[in-house]
Formats: C-alpha cells, structure tokens, sequence
C-alpha cells in the first residue's frame, strides 16, 4: 500500500483520565494492525518513555514521542510525518485524560492538542467497570467539550459481562457515539510498575513480548479493526513537510538570543567522530531523533551496554548517557569497575558527555552508598518524593550541548536527589516550580537532571559532535 506522508492513516487512543486502558487498547492495536501486515507508526503524546519501547516492540518499529511543550506545537506535525514514512497506518496513544496538559498552560501538550495538530480522529477508552447508563453522559461531554476534536467511536474496557455490555450499548447507542470495540478484564495484559510506572521492556524482554501478544489478541477479539482502520483512513491531510534532521541542523533556529549559523555540508574526508550511546536495560530512554541528529552532524553512533560492557566502544570521542533506572541496577553498574573507570578517563580527558537524568547519577561518585563514575563531585540517593513536571530553562553557562543564555524546555521525572543539586558552574536555571539552578557543568560534561528534546534546539547535536571532532 502507497500512502502519501501527508495522508497517512491515524487515530489518536485517548481517555477520560489516566489508567483507562490507553496502554493496552494503543500497544494491541498496533499489534493487531501489524499482525494484518500493515506497517504501523507508533507514537506516544507526551515525554512519556516507556510506553514506546512497548509499542516499539507491538509495531516492529522504533516508538516516537509527540510533545507540543518540549518541542512546540509547530513541529508536532512534521515530527509525526517524519517517523511514519513509508507507514499504512499510525496509532498515537494519548497522555493522561484527554484535555490534560502542561500545568498552567491551558490546552498545551494535551491529547487533544496533538489530535488537532494532526488533524487524527479519537477513539475514546473508557473504563466502564463502575457504570452503565452513565457512560453516554460521560462520552456526551467529552465529544462536546471541543468541537474541534472528533471523536470517531468509544472503546469500552474492564466490561464484566454480556449483560453489562448490552447496558453500555444501548446508552452510548441512544447517545449517537459508535462503540468501536468492548474488552472484557484480563490479567494476562498487565504490566507491572513500580516507583515511576510501568517496568520497561528491555528489563523483562520475554515477559514483555507475551504481554504484548495477549493484548493484540485481546483487541483484535474484541473490536473492529476494519472500522477503525477506516477511521484511520477519515484523518485530514496535514500540509506540514516531514521533519528532517539534515535539514534541521542547516536551519538556523528561531528562538531569539540564540547563535547558530547554517553550516557548510561536511566535507567527505573529514574524520566521523564516534559517540557512545548508553543503552541496556539500566538506561532505556532515548529519543530517537537525538540519534538521528548527531548522525546527521556527522558523528558514528554506537550503542553500548553499561551493566555488560567492559570498555567503551573503540574510539569513543564523545559519550551520550540518557534516561532510565540506575538505583535499580546500582549494584551491577558499580560492579563494573572497568567501565567506570573508562568513563571517567573520557570525562578527565575534556571530551563532551552529555548526560540527563538517570546519566547524571552514573557520573556521581556513588548511588545509594555504591560507588559510581565519580566523574562529579555529587552523590545520589532514592527518595520518597516524586520529582515530576515540565521546565522552562535556559544555560547558564556555556556549553558541549549550548551556548549561555540558550533558553530550552525540558522535564523532570525522578525519585532521586542528587547533593549537591547544582556544581559550581551550573547546567541550568529554572524558573519554577522556584527559580533555581540545576546540573552541573565541567571540562566537557554537560549533567542535568532534565530531558530535553534536541530536535527543538538542533544545535546541541551539531555543537556536540563538534565538539567531539575537536576535543
């Protein structure tokens, strides 16, 4: 099947409020559509992390994120269109409750934002286990609350029988809203959570593909595949260019205050500078386009395994270190001692390493009492306070990732603290929830608690692999 990019197919899976059944509905939907032999385009609203490392394993194909905060609500579009080139299909599952956003922000970051921005239908996932006739007043406010978002059909979960069924039908009938599918309970699709939600699925690899495989069983048993991909097929044709990371680094960005001068292509004889990913089960989150962005600048990536791999990548000139759950592989991380002591001669030497978040507590001098890269003055430890939300930041100092005064937005999530929460020259200020700064800034180290998206500032890859060409 030929699609244009502008017209491929899309729904939008989203839900009154969060633990609804999205996960489930959007991973065995994308399964299902797959196990058709459609090539299916899955992406998740928001920053989440480890919902597309489960669509990524339903569709067969690398899981994006969709984030109208971090990224602006311009490059949603074009973003969507870059990652389903070549796709007959594309599932985006929602974030939280449908008109949820960035706090304060009114509408920003929402699923109904994203919906509209890429002009998809809805399908609504309702969890119908406490109600019957209610559920056409509740679906009544939600397809009305925003005309501009069009809800194509209902799909109702947690059903306990045909009686109840029959109940919800005949409301949501009377109501005018399609009911696209009906899920009965099913443990067998749970995944299970811990401190900052579900376990990812490079940590439970076998348990994970069953999991996924009885969801697509389950969807495709109880809903109707060929109206929704009709649905699918009913999304209006977006007039945006796909997004390209070539093109992205050559475009000088908009945000004022900041300097950027469209490079020159680079020449074919000049040296590929290597940059090691960190991968495994321990740090799991990466966005795809910052991968896609520093090949584009001209660097070799290479994914390496820290809780396995006894040496950085050969040749290693730059390190990136992104998300994911170091206290939990704490132990295994400080056992490998010679990794340890690889990174921290690379960060001695003066290359660039940029690390967020879960990399920010590698390169402390111990987690939780075990000794880690020891390449910042700083220890970590778990907490019982949740560190969650989105942040307005800008450097303030100069950079391997940025220049001082680059503004850029990024978003926290964790149950650690780090002391002390800022190094001499720090990484960031922050204006809220109080105004702060954060990470730390040494030599070519760049280490913050904050995720931020590179495809909204293209320059930290470009200015990073320079870095690494001349380090």
């Amino acid at each position: 099947m030929l699609t244009s990019p502008s017209r491929v197919p899309r729904l939008v899976v989203a839900a009154p409020s969060s633990g609804s059944g999205k996960t489930t509905v959007a991973t065995g939907l994308m399964a299902a559509f797959a196990a058709r032999g459609l090539a299916v385009s899955p992406h998740k609203v928001g920053p989440d992390y480890i919902d597309p490392g489960y669509h990524s394993l339903a569709a067969g194909r690398v899981g994006r994120n969709l984030d109208a905060y971090l990224c602006g609500p311009e490059l949603v579009a074009p973003l969507f269109l870059h990652g389903a080139r070549g796709c007959d299909v594309a599932v985006v599952e929602g974030v939280m409750g449908m008109f949820d956003g960035a706090a304060g922000e009114g509408e920003l970051a929402s699923t109904a934002q994203v919906a509209k921005l890429l002009r998809a239908p809805v399908v609504l996932v309702v969890d119908a286990s406490s109600q019957s006739r209610s559920v056409a007043a509740l679906v009544h406010g939600f397809a009305s609350w925003d005309p501009r978002v069009r809800i194509g059909g209902v799909i109702l979960n947690k059903v306990a029988s045909d009686r109840h069924e029959e109940l919800l039908r005949e409301a949501l009938e009377a109501a005018g809203t399609p009911v696209l599918g009906v899920l009965r309970r099913a443990p067998q699709v749970d995944t299970p959570s811990r401190h900052l939600g579900l376990v990812p699925v490079a940590e439970r690899r076998a348990a994970a593909v069953e999991a996924v495989a009885a969801m697509a069983a389950q969807v495709a048993h109880g809903c109707d595949l060929d109206a929704l991909f009709a649905l699918a097929r009913g999304a209006g044709e977006l007039p945006d260019a796909p997004w390209d990371p070539a093109e992205a680094l050559s475009t000088p960005p908009a945000a004022p205050g900041v300097p950027a001068a469209a490079p020159a292509a680079v020449p074919a004889a000049v040296r590929r500078p290597v940059v090691a990913l960190a991968g495994g089960p321990a740090f799991t989150f990466s966005y795809a386009e910052h991968a896609e962005l520093l090949s584009a600048a001209g660097a070799e990536t290479v994914v390496f395994d820290p809780l396995r791999d006894e040496r950085l990548p050969d040749g290693t000139d730059g390190l990136v270190i992104g998300g994911g759950f170091p206290e939990v592989y704490a132990a295994e991380l400080s056992a490998n001692e010679p990794l340890r002591g690889a990174v921290a001669a690379l960060a001695e030497s003066g290359a660039p390493v940029a690390a967020e978040c879960a990399g920010l507590l590698y390169l402390c001098r111990e987690l939780d009492g075990l000794p880690m890269c020891g390449v910042l003055d700083a220890r970590a430890r778990m907490s019982e306070r949740l560190t969650l939300g989105y942040r307005d930041a800008v450097a303030v100092s100069d950079s391997v990732l940025a220049p001082a005064g680059t503004r850029m937005r990024g978003h926290e999530f964790h149950r650690t603290v780090v002391e002390p929460g800022a190094g001499p020259v720090p990484a960031w200020g922050v204006r809220a929830p109080e105004p702060r700064v954060e990470g730390f800034v040494r030599q070519g180290v760049h280490a913050s608690y904050l995720h931020t998206h590179w495809a909204a500032e293209p320059g930290a890859a470009r200015r990073f692999v320079e870095r690494c060409r001349t380090s």
